[in-house]
C-alpha cells in the first residue's frame, strides 16, 4: 500500500479514519467473557521465552532508537522448506535485523486462490474471477499517468477491467487507454468466507489488521492484478509498516533500497524519484547525490513465492507477466518504533496535525487509540495468564508486545504536541494505561 506523497500533497488512504472510529474503541479489561475470548484469539503465541529474551536484549541495545542506515545485502535470502524454518528463525534472521527474504512456493501451495484463480497453464483464470467477482467494483490505477509520485485511480466493475485486460493482451500489450493496474482491492474484507489464503505464521502478529478487525470496518489486506508491464512507482509502505506479497500467478521484479538509501536519490528540490529506473537519475544536476546511492537489491519473484518487505525499505515493483498477487501491510512490536518515528517526522515536516493527517492518514491522538486497542488486548492475555499460573494463551507474545507498546507510549505521552490533546473524555487516560502496562510488564518478567 502506498502513502500519498508528503507535501507533495496526496491524501493518505485512511484520511484520518481512526478519528471517526474513536467512539467504538471500548475493548476494556472489564469486557464480558465472550468478548474476551474473541480478543484472545488473534494473539496465539509463536514466541518462546528464548526468542522473547533475545528480542528484549535487541531493543534495549537500541536504547529507544531504531536501526540505523544500512547497505543492501549482496543477495536476498531464500527460504525453501516450511518445516525447517520456525517463527524464531524469522525473528532472528529478518525481523530484528529488518532484512528482506523470499519464501518458496511450498509455503503457499495449499491456498485456495492458487487452486481456483489460476488456469492449468499458470495464467489468471478470467472465467472463474468473472463468475465469482464480476460485479464487484474495484480500484484501478493508470500506470502511464504520473500524479505526484503515484498514479490516478478510477473505479469500475471487475468484469469491465477483465474485458480491458483481455483486449490489452490481444492488442500486443498496448491500449489507447494506457496500462491499467487493479490495486488495493479489499477482496478479503468483502468476501471473508472464501478460502483465499492461509496467513503464514511468520506474519501472524499483525496489529494493523487486528485493530481494524476489532472495529469490523476495514483492513490492510489487498489484491493486486494486472498485465505484464503494469508497475508500482517508488515508495515506502504506509506508516513504515512491514508488508508481505504472494504471487498467486505471474512474476514480479522488485527493486529495494534499505532505509536511508532513498535520501541519496532525492532531486535538488528534495523530492523522491517517481521511477528509479529513469535515466534522469544519472543527471547530477537534477539528482546531485544519486551516485552515493548503492544499487538496489533486485528480486525476481516467481509464481507462488512470498516476499517479505521490511519496515522503511523503499521499493519499486514491475509485473513481468500477467500477475495476480495478495499483499498485506502490518505493524507489530518489531517495527512500532519505526511507525512512531515516522509520525513524528511527518509532524516536523508539516508543523500542523491537520496536514499531518492528510499526508500520513493518522495523527497523534489517533495513534494513541491504535496503541490502546492493542495494549488492552495484551493486558487481558497477561492477566488471564497470571491467574492461571503462567499457562495462559500467548503469554510470551503478549509480554513482548506490551513491552514495545510501553516504550512507545511513554514517548508519545511525553511529546509536547500530544500533551496539548484533550484526553479528558478518553475511556482510559494515557498515563493510566501506561501505568497498567508497566505493572503488567514488570510482573511478566518477574522471576
Amino acid at each position: 500500500m502506498r502513502v500519498g506523497p508528503k507535501a507533495q500533497g496526496l491524501v493518505g488512504r485512511k484520511r484520518g479514519a481512526l478519528c471517526l472510529l474513536v467512539s467504538r474503541l471500548v475493548l476494556t479489561v472489564s469486557a464480558p467473557a465472550e468478548v474476551r475470548r474473541r480478543v484472545l484469539r488473534p494473539v496465539r503465541s509463536w514466541m518462546d521465552r528464548e526468542t522473547l529474551a533475545l528480542a528484549d536484549r535487541h531493543f534495549r541495545g537500541l536504547g529507544g532508537g531504531v536501526p540505523g542506515v544500512g547497505q543492501a545485502p549482496g543477495r536476498v535470502a531464500f527460504i525453501s522448506e516450511p518445516g525447517a524454518f520456525s517463527y524464531a528463525d524469522f525473528v532472528r534472521g529478518f525481523l530484528l535485523p529488518n532484512l528482506p527474504c523470499v519464501f518458496s512456493s511450498a509455503f503457499t501451495q495449499g491456498w485456495g486462490s492458487r487452486r481456483r484463480w489460476v488456469t492449468p497453464a499458470g495464467r489468471p483464470d478470467f472465467d472463474h474471477l468473472l463468475r465469482t467477482y464480476g460485479d464487484v467494483v474495484v480500484p484501478v490505477a493508470n500506470c502511464g499517468v504520473q500524479e505526484y509520485n503515484s498514479n490516478p485511480k478510477e473505479h469500475m466493475p471487475l468484469r469491465d477491467y477483465i474485458t480491458y485486460w483481455k483486449e490489452y493482451i490481444e492488442g500486443g500489450y498496448s491500449s489507447p487507454r494506457g496500462c491499467l493496474y487493479l490495486k488495493d482491492w479489499h477482496l478479503c474484507r468483502d468476501f471473508p468466507v472464501e478460502d483465499v489464503f492461509t496467513l503464514p505464521v511468520y506474519f501472524s502478529s499483525d496489529w494493523l489488521n487486528e485493530f481494524w478487525d476489532a472495529l469490523d470496518v476495514d483492513d490492510y489486506r489487498f489484491v493486486y492484478a494486472g498485465p505484464a508491464g503494469s508497475w508500482s512507482p517508488f515508495h515506502a509502505d504506509i506508516f513504515r509498516s512491514f508488508s508481505w506479497s504472494v504471487n498467486v500467478c505471474g512474476r514480479k521484479k522488485w527493486l529495494l533500497f534499505p532505509p536511508g538509501q532513498e535520501e541519496a536519490l532525492r532531486d535538488r528540490h528534495g523530492n523522491l524519484p517517481y521511477d528509479v529506473t529513469s535515466p534522469a537519475l544519472c543527471d547530477t544536476h537534477l539528482h546531485p547525490r544519486s551516485q552515493l546511492a548503492g544499487p538496489p537489491l533486485e528480486i525476481t519473484q516467481e509464481a507462488g513465492e512470498m516476499v517479505f518487505v521490511p519496515s522503511g525499505w523503499h521499493h519499486q515493483v514491475h509485473n513481468l507477466d500477467d500477475t495476480i498477487s495478495i499483499n498485506h501491510n502490518w505493524v507489530n512490536g518489531f517495527n512500532l518504533a519505526n511507525m512512531w518515528r515516522f509520525l513524528q517526522q511527518e509532524l516536523c515536516a508539516v508543523q500542523e496535525e491537520v496536514i499531518m493527517r492528510s499526508c500520513s492518514g493518522i495523527n497523534f491522538e489517533e495513534f494513541y487509540h491504535f496503541l490502546k486497542v492493542i495494549a488492552e488486548k495484551r493486558l487481558l492475555v497477561l492477566r488471564e495468564a497470571a491467574a492461571e499460573d503462567g499457562g495462559g494463551l500467548g503469554f510470551e507474545q503478549a509480554a513482548f508486545d506490551a513491552g514495545r507498546i510501553t516504550e512507545v507510549l511513554a514517548s508519545l505521552v511525553a511529546h509536547p504536541n500530544f500533551q496539548r490533546v484533550d484526553t479528558s473524555a478518553f475511556s482510559v487516560r494515557p498515563k493510566e494505561l501506561l501505568q497498567q502496562l508497566r505493572e503488567a510488564v514488570d510482573a511478566a518478567v518477574a522471576p
